[in-house]
């Protein structure tokens, strides 16, 4: 592999490693302020045993997705200049807002919701952890902004004496037609991840420890189920819309994710596919006019294939092969699918076999454990996807990736840093689910509010 390939895997391995937390920070942060303020409102003790008990879960996720996210901005610099000075401009734009805005708030408010138990009265607390809670949605709005000017390029002109884009209407980068149709699917899958995560969580300790643990958990595991099913709900209906929009905008991604070569009038929706070493199809699976009626609206409309749009590409662009890797496209388009049904399917089993206060069952345990993994896998073949699915371009229609990466770094530079960064995230690993199992397995925490029963010398201003 040169130089482009490795550029590429340690870009693909530290984001999706990234976004494993991102997810589980933006749900858990809601979840959380919804405990705290069931407590708030009811004074129902269980409430704020699972504020603080999910409270430190998060915190524990919080910090380990700062850390991980630190490496992603270092790394436009370090493999990809060329595209660093041709989008600085735009790009930069929405990550110094994020940075100095949302970040800013987020830090800020989850420093005062920590210490802030026994010196904040409970409203301006409930509060803090509130804007705790909308910061990582408005953080994660602006990262998506970036990402959809990369996939839907607005707002800009090229400067071609300066051989550079330049940003010319900031909000029109933030209202990106493609933000606005991603940023609800993202956070629904979002809120399956935390409703996943709750669910599996409080079934363990349930059946692990029946008797030391009580209502909380049920009170849980119920409310994760139930967030889960709503979460997986709206992912369906704004993966709708953000797909019918990808027909229009990345008709090439949407050909490729069905691996459809020829324009087909109805067309078929692929299920499972093989291709042989020519390319050509040797198995398939199909469910007849269901492609189209997902692209089009229309069950008996016209799905543009691989082989046309390849051709109108290069009258558009020059000679090359626009086309992205169509196993990968198409693979991690069912994979996303997949777990996100499993995870669904898994909610509904346990609330069936929890009702009317029964225990969940034989082979609940099992199950509670790979629960949280099935959204966290489907994020990360959803981002495989819009990312794989936009290549050759890594600013669709602007630059191709080819012509992004930093050319004075060399393949052997390129190969240490994803040593060593794959090697440091293993360790991170490590570290991560060390601290989430020691705390899961954990006592729960008392029905005080931390501080309130400390005979520690209240906290003074020191100059």
């Amino acid at each position: 592999m040169d130089a482009l390939d490795l550029a590429r895997w340690q870009f693909g391995i530290t984001t999706v490693y990234h976004f494993l937390f991102v997810p589980l920070t933006i749900s858990l942060a809601f979840i959380v302020a919804g405990f705290q303020t069931a407590w708030f409102r009811t004074g129902n003790d269980k409430y704020l045993k699972l504020t603080r008990f999910y409270g430190e879960l998060f915190l524990i996720n919080f910090a380990m997705g700062v850390v991980t996210g630190i490496v992603q901005e270092f790394q436009f610099g370090m493999n990809w200049s060329n595209y660093s000075r041709f989008v600085g401009d735009i790009f930069g734009a929405p990550l110094a807002v994020e940075g100095l805005l949302a970040f800013f708030l987020e830090s800020t408010f989850l420093g005062i919701w920590i210490f802030g138990w026994d010196k904040l009265p409970r409203r301006v607390h409930l509060a803090s952890i509130w804007i705790v809670a909308v910061a990582t949605a408005i953080s994660a709005y602006i990262i998506l902004a970036a990402n959809a000017w990369m996939q839907q390029p607005v707002g800009y002109a090229v400067n071609t004496a300066a051989g550079r884009a330049e940003l010319k209407d900031f909000p029109a980068v933030l209202t990106n037609p493609t933000v606005i149709l991603a940023f609800p699917h993202v956070i629904a899958g979002a809120f399956m991840t935390g409703g996943a995560f709750v669910l599996g969580v409080a079934v363990w300790r349930l059946l692990k420890r029946p008797n030391a643990d009580g209502s909380p958990f049920r009170a849980a595991a119920k409310a994760g189920a139930v967030l889960l099913l709503v979460g997986g709900l709206f992912v369906v209906v704004s993966g709708d819309a953000l797909g019918r929009h990808i027909t229009t905008d990345q008709p090439m991604k949407l050909a490729a994710a069905e691996g459809l070569y020829d324009t087909t009038k109805p067309a078929p929706f692929s299920l499972v596919t093989l291709w042989g070493t020519d390319g050509k199809e040797i198995f398939s699976i199909k469910v007849p006019n269901l492609l189209s009626f997902l692209a089009t609206g229309d069950p008996n409309g016209q799905v543009t294939g691989i082989n046309d749009l390849q051709v109108l590409d290069q009258a558009q662009y020059g000679p090359g092969d626009y086309s992205p890797i169509v196993p990968a496209t198409f693979w991690s388009f069912r994979l996303m699918i997949g777990a996100g049904i499993l995870a669904a399917l898994a909610a509904l089993w346990f609330l069936w076999r929890m009702r009317k206060g029964r225990a969940p069952g034989r082979g609940a345990v099992a199950i509670a454990v790979v629960l949280p993994l099935l959204p966290l896998a489907a994020n990360s073949f959803a981002w495989i996807f819009t990312e794989i699915g936009r290549q050759p371009w890594i600013v669709y229609g602007l630059q191709l990736t080819s012509a992004a990466v930093s050319p004075s770094v060399s393949t052997l530079e390129v190969a240490v840093t994803v040593v060593g960064f794959t090697l440091l995230y293993g360790a991170l690993a490590v570290i991560e689910v060390g601290l989430l199992v020691k705390r899961i397995q954990g006592d729960l925490p008392s029905a005080v509010p931390p501080g309130a029963d400390s005979d520690e010398t209240p906290m003074t201003f020191a100059y």
